[in-house]
């Protein structure tokens, strides 16, 4: 960074995974985080969070996890849904450009912890604090000040809150709503060390199976031969019949109507009820909300941390960006805009996917077994089988940072597994480029991504004129296309055309595509895309 960070470190509160991304993203930017956390210590129990979508891993990768994260993990790149044990259909997943990553990798939530403390201790930026309950939170025009129940006080001039779904205390103090319902069915989830060759690389879903009749069976694999199995159990189901179960054999006759009579091992077990909530603000002030505290979603997509990931990077930015002076405040009031416009899209996905696992009422029953006897031989109604929408990236088209292009107008959600041509507000796809000479040379091979975040990028194609305008300075880099896409794969996943200037923002999404641009006119996008007002 070329300027030093003028104000107190900021408070990460909550030092999991999407506490630890954020700590770790901020240090990125050269803000240094203290990280607080009211448990003693580390709990690695259970696999939990464990499906971590490509462009998550992409994110970890920033902050020198992602590889590693990837490595461990298993890649799976099918998702295969059966109805009563006949396959109804399966899906892969696209890939726009040319990605450093698989579509999705599994690996415990605990490991994917143990890397990224791994990082934690190597970043001098970040203060680790365990044993830190906060029970106060108070802020006023300058910073926030937090209060532990050891009686110690800190002082910071913004708080990131990725405390969990035990947020509660702190969402009152804040006076902001988390509206939404619970289900009452039950999920038994168990994490299974066996051999089963079959099904070590996708990711499978059962409806209706005879082994758990009139419900439903999850079963991804997991590295060192573990597989997690989430079957849905009646609503009274709790940890005592699951004691019983375990007691009884019950459970294993469960577990071996899947695995037959091989050898297993119980890794870890446990009984859960999901939940569809979201707050109705996540910025409060000085106060941005993050991951479970801001939104919880079903399981069944793997929405929950890839998108606590996803608030992480777009709050740390943004803090970055208001802390130093280069945007004006109300750059922090669009992490609300973004993100919460994002948790709405998982809550909504998420629910009418448990809405078809679990109807409500009669008529959506008659519909779930209507649509999964057409299902076997009419492929329309194989299209409204939800077996759960799985994660991906959020598309910022309606932001108000982004400047529309009537070009390339946003269509409709993309068929599952696909993603939507590059445009405002899109990701932008990766590919293998040459960097410019920030690395100490003059070229080096790497990918599109590092470079995008890397800060605000202004993308020049043949004909089109990069030129940073006055008072960005060390904000804003300009490169020429054809300069750095050596293979023209990058090129060609754009859809770039000639004459035109890209604005890719520092969380590497598609902020402007401008065609023949003036100087006054990139002004104009990178201003909107800081959420700095232009006079006219």
């Amino acid at each position: 960074m070329s300027d030093a960070w003028p104000l107190d470190p900021v408070v990460v509160l909550g030092n999991g995974p999407v506490g630890q991304t954020a700590a770790l993203l901020l240090a990125r930017w050269g803000v240094p985080a203290v990280l607080l956390d009211q448990r003693p210590r580390r709990d690695p129990v259970g696999s939990k969070a464990i499906c971590q979508q490509r462009d998550v891993l992409d994110i970890w990768e920033s902050v020198g996890a992602g590889a590693r994260i990837a490595a461990e993990g298993v890649t799976w790149t099918t998702a295969r849904t059966f109805h009563r044990g006949r396959e109804l259909f399966s899906h892969s997943f696209a890939d726009a450009g040319r990605s450093a990553f698989p579509p999705f990798v599994n690996i415990s939530q605990s490991r994917t912890e143990q890397v990224l403390d791994e990082c934690i201790a190597a970043e001098p930026l970040i203060d680790v604090r365990w044993g830190q309950r906060v029970v106060d939170v108070a802020q006023d025009v300058d910073g926030v000040t937090l209060r532990s129940a050891d009686g110690t006080g800190l002082r910071a001039p913004y708080l990131l809150a990725c405390p969990g779904a035990g947020g509660g205390e702190l969402r009152r103090r804040l006076g902001v709503s988390f509206d939404g319902r619970s289900f009452a069915d039950r999920f038994l989830i168990c994490d299974i060390g066996t051999d089963l060759p079959a099904l070590a690389t996708e990711r499978r879903f059962h409806f209706d199976p005879e082994w758990n009749p009139g419900r439903q069976v999850l079963i991804h694999p997991c590295p060192d031969s573990t597989f997690r199995i989430d079957w849905q159990v009646p609503a009274g189901y709790d940890e005592a019949a699951l004691d019983a179960d375990a007691a009884t054999g019950a459970l294993d006759r469960r577990i071996r109507t899947i695995i037959g009579e091989r050898d297993y091992e119980i890794v870890w077990m446990s009984v859960y009820r999901f939940h569809s909530r979201c707050v109705d603000r996540m910025r409060v002030g000085r106060v941005l909300l993050a991951g479970d505290a801001a939104h919880l979603y079903s399981p069944f997509g793997a929405r929950g941390l890839n998108s606590g990931v996803a608030d992480a990077e777009n709050a740390a930015w943004k803090i970055a960006y208001v802390g130093r002076g280069w945007a004006p405040e109300a750059l922090l009031e669009t992490y609300h805009d973004e993100r919460h416009a994002a948790a709405r899209e998982n809550l909504a996905v998420t629910t009418a996917t448990m809405d078809f696992l679990v109807p409500q009422d009669a008529a959506q029953a008659a519909y779930r077994r209507d649509v999964l006897a057409r299902a076997a031989d009419d492929p329309a109604a194989r299209a409204l089988v939800d077996s759960g929408r799985l994660a991906e990236p959020f598309w910022y088209v309606g932001s108000p940072l982004t400047t529309p292009d009537p070009t390339r107008p946003f269509g409709v959600r993309p068929p599952r597994g696909a993603v939507p041509p590059a445009g405002p507000g899109i990701l932008v796809p990766d590919a293998p480029v040459r960097g410019n000479g920030r690395h100490g040379s003059r070229y080096r091979a790497q990918r599109f991504r590092e470079v995008a975040r890397d800060g605000f990028l202004l993308l020049a194609t043949d004909g089109a004129t990069p030129a940073v305008p006055d008072g960005h300075d060390g904000t804003v880099r300009a490169l020429r296309l054809t300069e750095i896409d050596h293979t023209g794969v990058l090129t060609a996943a754009l859809g770039a055309r000639p004459n035109e200037v890209w604005i890719i923002r520092p969380d590497a999404h598609v902020a402007a595509v401008l065609t023949a641009p003036s100087p006054s006119q990139i002004a104009t996008g990178l201003h909107r895309a800081i959420a700095r007002v232009v006079e006219p």
